[in-house]
This record gives structure tokens, C-alpha cells and sequence, in this order.
């Protein structure tokens, strides 16, 4: 969870620096000059490791709008109920703007095994953020919403912070789909089964974590050549009518259809439908995710642009951006200024919360949050021998 192609006839990209915000670097592997004759030869070519690095900026891209997207349609819900033009919107942008980070995440995570750097920056900048934030956003509800009552609990994910944890969770799991023959299928089963099983809990926030579990295989799965084809021109043009009859469709089933399906946080029967519409929904699901995300990943420049270095940033955007929302909400702004559910009020909820999270992404913030973000925490980690 693209565009110039010869970025992706190169060796596979090395690990990620990162497991949480993957570095998505590529290794300069320009030849070295031969030595001019009569003159010795270099003591060694400069080796792939010591080559200059770069990030691709096309997935720095895609994950600066896909987290704008993921802002803006937070900020949507408390004022969308009068609009179902906005309902529609709403679905469609729910329909692929996770599927699309969370594909991006799998497909940076192929490098993932449990040895103990590995292990230790996935502790670091997957767990320790998760600890962190759910704590600040308990204690946020607390105080901001007058819920003394409110509960610090690790294992009840509270707002956004279930992405952390089924982060986490799909990360450590990585060895297995890599093991198995036929990981797509057996992720698909899990989560048709999760979405008929109620007794499965809020615990950890298991029904999303299996729910949304397919799109993270699939990004394992895919190569650098799959991206060749998402981002090709013909791709692009059948892109266009494909949005244009999804967002009829949304606007003729946004007063008929459920929002929880898009959430992927209850079971069939939860939501009071038949238990057999859980499993026939879960493919569903996926199969329009799935070609809305293709389309969405068709459209992302792959050449830098201005927002380009706010794409490794997106962790700040997204673990901050909920405290706007949740704060406006606790102040019940929505409540007092009705006018917000209005279309231009609507365009300036949108413009307030693509600002705002966009800022949360800059450099600076990342600077100032690393501390939350991707603590240094040696003092709590065994040195690692050299020859393991």
C-alpha cells in the first residue's frame, strides 16, 4: 500500500527503514567509470549499499492524498446527514481510501520477517505510537468530552487507532501469508467467516483487522510490474467512466445501504442482516474496493510535486488529525453552526480538514513527534550480534 516505468524494471526495492512508514527506496545502480588508462583501478566499485538512495515519490504521493482523503471524509460525518450527494461521496471515498494504505502497507512489508531489527522497528514505530495515542485519545475524550467514565484500554481501540494495531497484527503474520500457496484465497475465507461471526468481539478490533485483512495479502503479493500496468494510460481513461457509475450508484444506495459495511467493524448480524449477506457482501466489497482503488492509484503523479516530501509524514497526519475532528465535535461546533451540513458549509469542512492535515504532515511536526512516532528505545533491546 506507477508512473515513470523504469523505476520498476530495477532490482526489487530494498527493505523499508522504516516498517510503520516504509522508505520506499530505490538503489542508484549507474556503472562505475572505467580507470583512464595508464592509472590504477579504484580499490572497489561503489557497491549497491553505498549507491545514492532516493524515495519514489509516487508512493510518498499516494500516501499524502490518500491520507487527505482519509481527513476529509472524517470530517464529513458529522455533517453529511442532510446532503446525499455528500452521502454518496462519502461512500465512494470509504469504499477505497483504506484499501488503498493498507495495499500500499502490505506491498512495503514483503521484506518483513521476525528477525530482531525487524521485530524491534516494528515495537518502535507500530506498538509504542499505539500505546501512546490510545492513551492521549482516552484522555482526550475524557476532558475535552466531560467522560470521566472513559476507560484507558489497550484492547478496545478507540477512534483510529485500530489501524496501529491491525498494523501490527498483519505485520507479524507476514511469514505466513509469504509461506502458504494460496494466501489471497485463505484471507478472503477469513474475513467472509469474521463477517458472519458476532461472537468474534470488539476486542483489538479483530472484525476490521480480518475484514480489511485480503487487501494487505494482496499487497504483499504484487510486484513492481503490477503497478507498470495500474498506471498505464488506457487504465487511466476507463477510470473515468468507472468513477462517474459508482458515484451514480452511491447516490441511488446512499439512503438504502448501511454505512457499516464500509466500516468493516461488525458482523453481518450485528447490523441486523442475514448471515449469509456477510460473506456475499465481503467479495463484494472487495472486488469494488479493489477496482476504485486501481483507479485512484492510476491518477497519482508519480513525478515529485509540492506535496511529494509530506508523504513521509502521513503517520503525524493521520494519528493527529482525529484530535480536530473529535475536538470540534466535543465542542459540538457541528451542533451550533448548522449551516456546516450546507454545501458551502460542506466545502469548507472539506478545505479546513485538507489544510489542516496537511500541515500535520510537514517535516517539522514529524521532527517534533518522533518521539511518539519512532522513539529511540535501545536501552530496551538486546544488542544484536553481528554475526546473526
Amino acid at each position: 500500500m506507477f508512473q515513470a516505468p523504469s523505476v520498476f524494471q530495477r532490482a526489487p526495492l530494498p527493505p523499508a527503514t522504516r516498517e510503520s512508514e516504509p522508505r520506499h527506496t530505490q538503489t542508484l545502480t549507474a556503472a562505475a567509470p572505467r580507470p583512464a588508462p595508464g592509472t590504477s583501478a579504484p580499490v572497489a566499485a561503489a557497491p549497491a549499499s553505498a549507491a545514492a538512495k532516493k524515495r519514489d515519490p509516487y508512493f510518498d504521493n499516494v500516501k499524502y492524498l490518500a491520507i487527505v482523503l482519509v481527513a476529509v471524509a472524517h470530517a464529513w460525518e458529522p455533517v453529511m446527514d442532510g446532503s446525499r450527494a455528500t452521502r454518496a461521496l462519502y461512500m465512494i471515498v470509504y469504499m477505497f481510501h483504506m484499501p488503498a494504505f493498507i495495499l500500499i502497507s502490505g506491498y512495503f512489508s514483503r521484506s518483513f520477517d521476525m528477525t530482531a531489527p525487524k521485530v524491534k522497528r516494528l515495537i518502535t514505530s507500530v506498538a509504542v505510537p499505539y500505546v501512546v495515542f490510545e492513551t492521549a485519545y482516552s484522555l482526550f475524550k475524557r476532558y475535552a468530552d466531560d467522560s470521566p467514565d472513559m476507560a484507558i484500554s489497550l484492547v478496545d481501540p478507540f477512534f483510529l487507532t485500530w489501524f496501529l494495531i491491525a498494523l501490527f497484527i498483519w505485520r507479524v503474520t507476514t511469514p505466513v501469508w509469504q509461506a502458504i500457496r494460496h494466501p489471497l484465497p485463505v484471507a478472503l475465507a477469513i474475513a467472509a467467516l469474521a463477517s458472519v461471526s458476532p461472537d468474534i468481539g470488539d476486542d483489538l478490533d479483530l472484525q476490521r483487522v480480518l475484514q480489511f485483512l485480503p487487501f494487505f495479502v494482496l499487497g504483499l503479493l504484487l510486484k513492481p510490474e503490477h503497478f507498470q500496468l495500474v498506471r498505464r494510460r488506457e487504465v487511466r481513461l476507463l477510470s473515468l467512466p468507472l468513477f462517474a457509475g459508482a458515484l451514480v450508484f452511491a447516490y441511488w444506495a446512499a439512503p438504502r445501504m448501511q454505512l457499516g459495511w464500509f466500516y468493516r467493524a461488525n458482523s453481518a448480524q450485528e447490523m441486523g442482516a442475514p448471515w449469509w449477506s456477510g460473506a456475499v457482501m465481503t467479495l463484494a466489497m472487495f472486488g469494488c474496493a479493489l477496482v476504485l482503488t486501481v483507479g485512484f492509484l492510476a491518477w497519482v503523479p508519480g513525478r515529485a510535486r509540492w506535496f511529494t516530501v509530506l508523504g513521509a509524514g502521513t503517520i503525524c497526519g493521520y494519528l493527529l488529525h482525529g484530535f480536530l475532528i473529535k475536538g470540534a465535535e466535543y465542542a459540538g461546533l457541528f451542533d451550533r453552526y448548522t449551516w456546516l451540513s450546507d454545501p458551502v458549509g460542506l466545502v469548507a469542512v472539506s478545505l479546513v480538514a485538507a489544510v489542516a492535515v496537511t500541515l500535520m504532515c510537514a517535516p517539522p511536526v514529524g521532527r517534533a513527534l518522533k518521539w511518539a512516532t519512532e522513539p529511540d528505545m535501545n536501552w530496551a533491546f538486546r544488542k544484536v550480534s553481528a554475526r546473526r
